[in-house]
């Protein structure tokens, strides 16, 4: 298997320098050797959730890639003196992770979402990629306790179809924690951890406008989209954000 980038190090979290070619690089490789191999995600709110959950920076920096889904965490790199390739988010990656998984053959299971947004989810995308093998899709209403029989029942599902690559979106952190508790007794090469993903593929949540999202400022859009749900993660996430870059750029603490 290659030898990954040398990842970048921000508020104690390894994030892997990846682009999309490296990253479907990187699960054609898993998928053709047969591996297990958790490939995750993260954004300024993911970073200010880590610290202050040590498990959950020890989860990401125990997978063996992380990448950036946020123009603060590449912002972030460059207030460091580093530099991170564009972001990856999933509103826009699934469809191109279709588009690969239809060419080479790989098969999906989607998991999260409200009743009903999962199967439509599956439903877009072979409408946009006939041949798509997506072999399994439920909603992320169940008990996600570890160990619980609600939790059991959907691992054996899954396992039933042993797909190459499971997306999994139940929001942070409760996709971290699942696959934390979970992802040992799971019969799939890759788990990806793709929050609202399922939500934005079914057509249940619109974008921002097109100009925001290339800007930088996609969190602004979603904001006005999601005033009720979002405004703690970002109007007081935000600054809580730069603040801690800011304390690791001058004395290199980290949380």
């Amino acid at each position: 298997m290659s030898v990954l980038p040398e990842p970048v190090r921000i508020l104690g979290v390894d994030v892997h320098p990846l682009d999309v070619d490296g990253l479907h690089a990187y699960i054609g490789e898993v998928i053709r050797a047969g591996g297990h191999s958790l490939v995750l995600n993260v954004n300024a709110h993911a970073l200010n959730l880590g610290c202050t959950r040590p498990w959950l920076r020890e989860f990401w920096n125990e997978a063996p890639v992380v990448f950036c889904d946020g123009a603060g965490v590449r912002l972030a790199a460059r207030m460091l003196g580093v530099r991170l390739p564009p972001r990856i988010t999933y509103a826009d990656w699934m469809w191109q992770l279709g588009a690969e998984a239809e060419r080479r053959e790989w098969s999906l299971y989607l998991l999260g979402g409200e009743p009903g947004v999962a199967p439509r989810a599956t439903r877009r995308m072979r409408a946009r990629f006939p041949d798509l093998r997506v072999v399994g899709a439920r909603d992320g209403y169940f008990d996600k306790t570890a160990g619980c029989a609600a939790s059991r029942a959907v691992v054996e599902e899954i396992n039933r179809v042993a797909p190459d690559i499971l997306v999994v979106g139940f929001g942070m952190p409760l996709q971290e924690a699942w696959l934390r508790d979970h992802w040992d007794a799971i019969d799939a090469r890759i788990a990806l951890t793709g929050g609202a993903a399922l939500d934005y593929v079914s057509g249940k949540l619109v974008r921002a406008p097109r100009w925001m999202t290339r800007n930088g400022l996609e969190w602004l859009g979603r904001l006005a989209i999601e005033p009720r749900r979002l405004w703690r993660r970002y109007l007081l996430g935000n600054p809580s954000f730069l603040w801690r870059i800011s304390r690791q750029k001058l004395t290199g603490a980290e949380p």
